[in-house]
C-alpha cells in the first residue's frame, strides 16, 4: 500500500476502541482503529505505518492510554482537545473540565449547523451520551446513560442462564427463544430509553431540535427512528478536524 500524506492525524481514544483518521484541511480521508486495551506506543506506530502528517489532534477519555498515545507521536506537534483551547463554540456549563473530550469534539462538529435551532448529538458508544448545542451556538449540557454493550454484558455476567447475545434488529418483539427475547429487550428497550430521554430534553428546549446520531450502534438503532434526522458515523473525527483548523496554523 502506498504511503499517504495529509495535514493532520486525528485520534479518538475511547473506552472500547481507539480510532485514527488522516485528514486534510478540507476533509477526513482515511480511518484505522485498534482495541483500546491494545494501545501502546509500538502498536500505534505499527498501525499508522504509511501515514505521514504534520500535526496531531487528540480526544481521549481513557487516562491510562494517554501516555502511550503521546509517546507514539514523539516529535510531532500534538494538541489534546479541552475547554482551554478554541473550539468554535461557546461552553455554557458550570465546570467545562468535566465534559468528555469526545463530547466537545461532537459539539464542535455541529457548531455551524444550528441554523437558529438547537442540535442534540446522540453518541452510541460505550455509554450513550446526549449533548445539547443551542443556537448561539453554545454547549449547554447533556445526558449520560449506560451503553448497549454494558446492558448485554451485564445480563450475561450477572445471570446463570442468559447467554451473551449479538445485538440485532429482531424479526418480532415477542421472543421465541431466550436469545430472541433478549435481543428484543435490548433493541426495543434501548430505543425506548433513547426516545424518552430525547422527549425530556425537547420539553426543556425553546424550539424543536435537530437530532444527529453517531457512534458504533447508531445505524442499527436509528433505523426508522423518526426523531433522528441523520446518522453520521465520523462526526467525532469531523469535530477534531475542525478544532485542528482553529488551533494549528
Amino acid at each position: 500500500m502506498a504511503d499517504q500524506a495529509a495535514d493532520f492525524l486525528l485520534i479518538n481514544n475511547n473506552n472500547t476502541r481507539t480510532k485514527f483518521a488522516l485528514a486534510d484541511r478540507s476533509s477526513v480521508r482515511d480511518h484505522r482503529s485498534i482495541l483500546s486495551e491494545d494501545v501502546s506506543a509500538d502498536s500505534v506506530q505499527s498501525l499508522l505505518e504509511g501515514w505521514n502528517y504534520g500535526q496531531v489532534m487528540m480526544a481521549s477519555v481513557v487516562p491510562r492510554d494517554q501516555p502511550s498515545l503521546r509517546d507514539s507521536q514523539a516529535g510531532i506537534p500534538l494538541l489534546e482537545i479541552s475547554p482551554e483551547i478554541p473550539l468554535g463554540i461557546e461552553i455554557d456549563f458550570p465546570d467545562p473540565t468535566m465534559i468528555g473530550a469526545d463530547r466537545l469534539a461532537n459539539a464542535a462538529a455541529v457548531a455551524d449547523r444550528c441554523e437558529g435551532r438547537p442540535i442534540i448529538v446522540v453518541d452510541f458508544g460505550t455509554a450513550v451520551t446526549f449533548d445539547i448545542i443551542d443556537p448561539r451556538p453554545a454547549y449547554v449540557g447533556g445526558v449520560i446513560a449506560p451503553g448497549l454493550d454494558a446492558m448485554r454484558h451485564y445480563l450475561h455476567q450477572r445471570t446463570a442462564l442468559l447467554p451473551e447475545i449479538e445485538i440485532v434488529h429482531p424479526d418480532s418483539a415477542i421472543g421465541k427463544s431466550t436469545e430472541h427475547a433478549m435481543q428484543s429487550g435490548a433493541f426495543h428497550g434501548y430505543r425506548g430509553l433513547v426516545r424518552e430521554i430525547l422527549s425530556q430534553i425537547e420539553s426543556e428546549l425553546e424550539s424543536p431540535a435537530k437530532v444527529i446520531a453517531t457512534g458504533g450502534y447508531a445505524a442499527l438503532l436509528a433505523d426508522k427512528f423518526e426523531e433522528i434526522s441523520s446518522v453520521e458515523p465520523y462526526l467525532t473525527m469531523e469535530g477534531l478536524r475542525r478544532v485542528a483548523l482553529l488551533n494549528f496554523s
